[in-house]
């Protein structure tokens, strides 16, 4: 089944890609989640705009992912969510929730959908966190996952 990206999918390609992927991960998985819309001839107009969306999103050199990269390893985030006895936490950290408190320790904006999790946060304490800036350049973010008072 033909299909067009609308967001970035490791392994498969990024927004605005028109790709080829097997009946049942199309219909299963990309389409229920919102990631890809089925390819027609009218959706190749909506190839264009989902295309120039990501180029004013994306970092276009190595040279400017260095640079935030950099700017984003200098940063110490702490993040403050709810916990039980024992450190677990109340629910997980998500992307978004990493997003907004790399903003307010003073670093760049990073968009909530380059920020991988290996595995959910649920957990007090230090974790390391991916930021994929550019297909070559990724940042690690040390994330202090605090109590709430």
């Amino acid at each position: 089944m033909k299909i067009i990206l609308t967001s970035e999918v490791s392994g498969l390609g990024a927004a605005g890609d028109v790709v080829e992927v097997k009946d049942g991960y199309a219909r299963n998985y990309l389409l229920p989640r919102g990631v890809a819309i089925r390819w027609t001839r009218g959706g190749e107009k909506d190839v264009e705009q989902i295309r120039r969306a990501r180029k004013i999103r994306e970092i276009a050199t190595i040279e400017q992912a260095n640079e935030v990269k950099g700017r984003l390893e200098g940063v110490t985030v702490r993040l403050k969510v709810r916990a039980g006895s024992g450190g677990r936490l109340f629910g997980s950290v998500t992307p978004a929730d990493i997003a907004s408190a790399v903003k307010s320790s003073g670093g760049p904006d990073v968009d909530k959908r380059r920020i991988e999790l290996g595995t959910p946060i649920k957990s007090l304490g230090t974790h390391q966190v991916s930021v994929r800036l550019h297909p070559e350049v990724t940042a690690k973010v040390g994330l202090q996952v605090e109590p709430a008072k």
